[in-house]
């Protein structure tokens, strides 16, 4: 293993940890910003929702983008423009300032997301062997890093600015050099024996569909544990508002666990078999949930939350760039706009249901969408059957033909 490939793994963990923790110091002071610019309940859901939809536009920009300019390109310019465009949520003070903010806050996250992700793919498939689990282990620690300094934030009741601005001083500068070693597979340190077969591979659409529906699960079961799980824990289980605060906590310190082991197992026993024992656990999980009798019973579902969904994101971006060797970044890009879609149905979906029906209830779909990926497992497999009983793959020069590569 080279040292540029070294150096590379450690620069963009370092980016995807910068990454986590820029989005927990956004997530975790929504009520602060909202205090801050005067935005009603009625008006922020638009606010929220605002930055996924763009993030999924940026990501679609960046599939057209990566086939001109490299992805360490654009990972390098577009953390900055996250930092900068959190410091602007931070120090704005009318309302047209905080939508500019977020606007060029969710267009960045987007092409971060797809070039960080097409990183680590290329760089799994330079090392041959898995390591896609331990570049997310990063991000989760950085969320865990990020909500500590808001909690001390807000425990010192400092203005979001000087919340965000010794963050940004500090994560910049070294963002920015960190990014001289960035590696991909167009940047001239992947030797030709290294680069991916099959290159100027057609991405057909349909055979990723079975991994965006997995995407937007694992999304839809994350989306349910950051909006509800205090909620329901104080409404539902009778917590105290205290306790209630604990089980996002628990479980993104379980995700960095699971993750940061994560790719031992798929060493040892395969993706395939690692992602169905994530989506049952997690099944699992959602189902104590449902039926805690207390908020302890119900932290342990929580818990078994984080182990059980914090494999199913890396192993589905992993499983694209092999199902599209020759065109991973296309693949990725496309299939992290479903990163958002899951966001985007999730807290709605479980607050609809928990209304209409109850929550205990509501913890139930997501449950049984959870177990829908037992039926896509075999897409994770080093070679997937995409036509099932044995028939052969169509060759790289035959992909797309009378389906205009959608």
């Amino acid at each position: 293993m080279t040292d540029v490939l070294r150096r590379g793994r450690g620069s963009l963990a370092f980016s995807f940890l910068v990454q986590g923790v820029a989005f927990a110091l956004l997530v975790t002071r929504i009520p602060a910003i909202q205090d801050r610019y005067g935005v009603s309940d009625a008006l922020l859901p638009a606010f929220l929702a605002a930055v996924p939809i763009l993030a999924g536009v940026g990501s679609v920009t960046t599939e057209r983008l990566v086939k001109r300019v490299r992805p360490s390109l654009l990972l390098r310019w577009s953390q900055p423009v996250v930092l900068l465009a959190l410091l602007g949520v931070g120090a704005g003070e009318r309302m047209v300032e905080l939508g500019i903010a977020l606007a060029a806050f969710g267009l960045a996250v987007g092409v971060l997301d797809a070039s960080m992700n097409m990183l680590g793919v290329s760089l799994q498939r330079s090392y041959g062997r898995s390591i896609m689990l331990s570049f997310h282990a990063a991000y989760s620690l950085g969320g865990i890093a990020g909500a500590s300094l808001a909690w001390v934030g807000a425990h010192w009741h400092l203005a979001l600015w000087v919340s965000y601005l010794p963050v940004v001083l500090v994560l910049l500068p070294v963002v920015l050099v960190g990014s001289r070693w960035y590696v991909d597979d167009r940047g001239g340190a992947v030797g030709e024996a290294e680069k991916p077969a099959g290159e100027g591979q057609v991405l057909v659409f349909k055979w990723l569909l079975p991994l965006c529906l997995v995407m937007t699960v694992a999304y839809i079961g994350d989306s349910t544990v950051s909006n509800w799980s205090a909620k329901y824990l104080q409404d539902v289980l009778g917590s105290s508002e205290q306790m209630a605060t604990v089980p996002y906590n628990v479980y993104m310190v379980t995700t960095l666990l699971g993750r940061a082991i994560g790719d031992l197992g798929v060493r040892r026993f395969g993706a395939v078999a690692v992602v169905r024992g994530g989506a049952l656990v997690a099944a699992g999980g959602f189902a104590v949930v449902a039926g805690a009798p207390g908020a302890w019973v119900g932290m342990l579902g929580f818990t078994l939350l984080g182990l059980g969904l914090c494999v199913l994101v890396p192993q589905t971006f992993a499983a694209a760039g092999r199902l599209f060797p020759g065109a991973s970044d296309a693949a990725v890009a496309r299939l992290n706009v479903f990163n958002y879609v899951g966001f985007l149905i999730g807290s709605p979906l479980v607050g609809a249901l928990g209304d209409l029906w109850s929550y205990r209830g509501a913890m139930l779909v997501p449950m049984v969408l959870v177990l829908v990926t037992l039926v896509y497992a075999r897409s994770f497999a080093a070679q997937p059957d995409r036509y099932g009983g044995g028939h052969e793959r169509p060759r790289t020069a035959d992909v797309g033909r009378g389906s205009n590569g959608l």
